[in-house]
């Protein structure tokens, strides 16, 4: 029942914008807690590994003490970051208690590319159909991001996460399937550039470099075919996405050097954060304060003003400090090693499996250097569940009834 429930998290979350608003993220928090309380009463809330959840749990502490010693530029949103932070953190716990046996994390991985599919689908659909404001949910605007997301590089986040599975899939799967899985993986993929994300289209060549080194051992071969791969999906890319997506990365150089009076491009937001970091070397302006902290750096017309620091990195430098920082890295750091192990250690499905979480992974941590995805409930829940996925030690059974 439990497997159940968070399946139904994971199908449901996405749904509403990638949960974005509050009120959809006090739910999402209600029920993951609400698990949470019947795991504890079956008595088979498992820790390990608990490496992974203590730097998520440090930097939860890190938040309640910012809101407490009003470090924070708004404590009222640095204590609801901590309270979010806990509920996904109880979330992981929950998936390596309850999906670590090779049936329920075939279920898992198949229902993260078919909830990525129907996303795809119905970007697809709303591109080419949509012609007033509301397309099933009433704040989709015409023209305005992609899908079920408000913004396009958003939905890019989730594509990326399904790509590296599928990917995965192919690249150490079995060959008897391949043919379905890249069935499977063309909708992702023209969704992914329909959606004109340039973030997406870097993550997604970067993932394309890492799963060609999986291939061959020979480094000449490696990087041959890895230049061949690239080449030839930036080709498909161009040709599927057309003039507008050329003329999406043709403005990326002015984006990044240019300045102008409303102060919105990713070179003056992220030189606001930077002095806003100078001024907060510690602990930073507060985790999830960002938006009013930025304010007092960020010198332009006022017309716009950055809720994010487009860079999900600096923001984390910024909002808690050289010791946010260092609590990423320490959970970044574990989740490389533990992932390394495993893939030195596994075969077959859940091998495939594991070098699909990484390439879905690294699609993450490259397209996080230009945008915030992981704001979004739709997309960190996937994200947590591919961590899952690259981490886990394999369980025999659960409950008693299921073997692997």
């Amino acid at each position: 029942m439990i497997f159940g429930l968070l399946l139904g998290v994971i199908v449901i979350t996405p749904i509403p914008y990638g949960t974005v608003e509050p009120w959809w993220k006090t739910a999402f928090i209600c029920a993951v807690l609400g698990i949470f309380i019947l795991g504890i009463f079956q008595n088979k809330i498992a820790l390990n590994p608990s490496l992974v959840l203590l730097p998520l749990l440090a930097l939860s502490g890190l938040a309640f003490l910012q809101s407490w010693l009003w470090i924070s530029a708004d404590p009222f949103q640095t204590r609801f970051f901590a309270l979010q932070l806990l509920a996904l953190t109880a979330f992981l716990a929950l998936l390596y208690s309850y999906a670590a046996t090779e049936n329920r994390v075939r279920v898992l991985v198949y229902t993260v590319i078919g909830i990525a599919i129907v996303s795809a689908v119905f970007g697809i659909l709303r591109q080419t159909t949509q012609h007033q404001t509301g397309f099933l949910l009433p704040l989709l605007k015409q023209n305005q991001g992609f899908a079920q997301f408000i913004n396009k590089n958003h939905f890019a986040y989730l594509m990326e996460m399904a790509l590296g599975l599928v990917m995965g899939l192919i690249v150490a799967g079995g060959s008897k399937q391949k043919l379905i899985q890249f069935a499977l993986l063309l909708p992702i993929w023209i969704g992914l550039i329909l959606s004109n994300s340039r973030g997406g289209i870097l993550a997604m060549l970067a993932q394309v470099t890492i799963a060609s080194l999986f291939f061959l051992r020979t480094t000449t071969l490696k990087l041959a075919l890895a230049v061949v791969l690239v080449a030839g999906v930036l080709f498909g890319t161009v040709w599927v996405g057309g003039e507008r997506l050329v003329t999406n990365f043709s403005a990326a150089g002015n984006e990044l050097t240019t300045t102008n009076t409303d102060g919105a491009s990713r070179n003056e937001i992220w030189r606001a954060s930077l002095k806003m970091f100078a001024a907060h070397p510690l602990l930073g302006v507060g985790l999830g304060a960002c938006w009013i902290g930025i304010t007092a750096y960020h010198d332009a017309s006022g017309v716009l003003t950055p809720q994010e620091a487009h860079n999900d990195y600096l923001e984390l430098l910024s909002s808690g400090g050289i010791i946010g920082l260092a609590l990423g890295f320490w959970f970044a750091a574990i989740v490389v090693r533990l992932a390394r192990r495993n893939l030195n250690t596994d075969k077959g499905f859940i091998r495939a499996v594991r070098i699909g979480a990484v390439l879905g992974l690294a699609g993450v941590a490259a397209h996080s250097l230009l945008d915030f995805g992981l704001h979004l409930f739709g997309n960190t829940v996937v994200f947590l569940t591919l961590i899952m996925l690259a981490t886990f030690q394999r369980k025999a059974h659960l409950d008693g009834f299921e073997t692997t």
